[in-house]
């Protein structure tokens, strides 16, 4: 079982979901006693949090980019159109 040398936040969303994949394959193995599946749990509950927070941030990020793409187009639109039609 191969831990993660970068703290939790410097952790890739592919490093985290993997490091997770881990974590699933041990405790399906079923040879985790009770004292580390608690800190395997922990760990998981962890990552599930910095994962979804990657996706939160990827998310604004794909907006914001999206609505600025959105009114750059629409700046051309209206240049391209006769001065006394335009928005």
């Amino acid at each position: 079982m191969a831990k993660a040398t970068k703290t939790k936040n410097e952790l890739s969303y592919g490093q985290a979901a993997e490091r997770l994949e881990e974590i699933l394959g041990t405790i399906e193995e079923g040879g985790v006693d009770v004292d580390a599946l608690s800190g395997l749990v922990k760990e998981a509950a962890e990552l599930v949090t910095l994962c979804r927070g990657k996706i939160r941030a990827a998310e604004v990020q794909v907006k914001t980019i999206t609505e600025q793409l959105e009114r750059e187009s629409s700046e051309v639109d209206d240049a391209d159109l006769p001065e006394d039609i335009r928005h």
